[in-house]
């Protein structure tokens, strides 16, 4: 996606820090993919679709918008294939470059998540290697974990929260309960309206954590959060979405995550906690800050301060 700088980086360094080589594929090599999938395919994926989730009648057989449904299985098909052959553990995709294809990877990126891939929105592949490895921490552990945005802010004085959201690309490993198979229009990547899965997040305590490239070290920062029930039905946001409160609060999660040079990408687990996090960071050798409960404005700077004079002292004395 052009022009969003927070998410591109420093792919060499991401090599030699986390061990993963980032490489760039035309979209003309997935598209032309999809159009050699086999109807046979397509048809046992859609049966698998309809087992799973709660379809809803236009999209199912004879329904005005049953063939998005065969399409978006089509793309899932060809995504999965190209995946595999390539021995991939993640992937972003971006809506600026969709030559080829119908419509924009939903569900089909949603299903790629829930199987453990990594993903990042909008050329962000530094959140898919987040998202990935995260799925592999949390690989048997209950919870799920999904790729994630803050979309909005409650600010209630009273009853501060955000509401984290994706166009489409919500993994249903977090969902409360049977996620909802629909279509929708979307005003953005010139195509056709794209499927997805619809739901709210399961409540309880989870994390928001991020991989942002400072120019000279990376950074994981991550906030210990409260998934909580929306206020009221939120019908109008069609896809993936969950609604928290972040410790402390909201004025002091909001200006430590900025302070600290956050993403707006991260990544919710309800599977792993700080202390994972913590032992990967320091098994990594990667900068970690946490904001919790405890966490102060005064003293998330002091840390910040600290971190600095320590990675620049640390470069000096190798």
């Amino acid at each position: 996606m052009r022009n969003v700088a927070v998410t591109e980086g420093d792919k060499v360094s991401a090599q030699m820090q986390f061990g993963v080589a980032v490489s760039g594929f035309s979209v003309s090599d997935l598209s032309e993919a999809v159009r050699a999938v086999e109807d046979s395919k397509v048809d046992a994926l859609v049966r698998d679709y309809e087992a799973s989730y709660s379809v809803v009648p236009s999209l199912r057989a004879g329904g005005a918008k049953r063939e998005s449904l065969l399409e978006a299985a089509r793309i899932e098909i060809a995504l999965r294939d190209f995946m595999v052959a390539g021995g991939f553990g993640a992937i972003t995709d971006t809506f600026e470059n969709l030559d080829g294809l119908k419509q924009l990877p939903g569900i089909a990126a949603q299903r790629l998540m829930a199987d453990g891939y990594g993903f990042g929105a909008e050329g962000d592949w530094k959140t898919a290697i987040m998202t990935r490895l995260v799925k592999v921490m949390a690989r048997g552990l209950p919870g799920g974990t999904s790729f994630m945005e803050d979309y909005t802010y409650h600010l209630d004085p009273t009853d501060q929260k955000i509401l984290g959201a994706h166009m489409l690309e919500v993994c249903p490993t977090i969902a409360d309960k049977k996620p909802s198979c629909e279509i929708h229009p979307l005003s953005i990547g010139g195509k056709s309206d794209p499927v997805r899965l619809v739901f709210d997040a399961a409540t309880g305590p989870a994390t928001v954590v991020a991989l942002m490239d400072m120019g000279d070290r990376f950074r994981i920062m991550a906030n210990e959060i409260d998934l909580v029930p929306p206020n009221e039905p939120m019908g109008k946001l069609p896809v993936g979405r969950a609604v928290w409160k972040p410790r402390p609060n909201l004025s002091t999660s909001a200006e430590c995550w900025l302070t600290g040079g956050g993403s707006h990408h991260t990544v919710l687990t309800r599977a792993v906690g700080a202390e994972v996090l913590t032992d990967f960071a320091e098994m990594a050798g990667v900068e970690f800050l946490l904001i919790d409960a405890n966490t102060t404005v005064a003293g998330f700077k002091k840390e910040l301060r600290w971190n600095e004079a320590y990675y620049h002292l640390a470069r000096g004395l190798r």
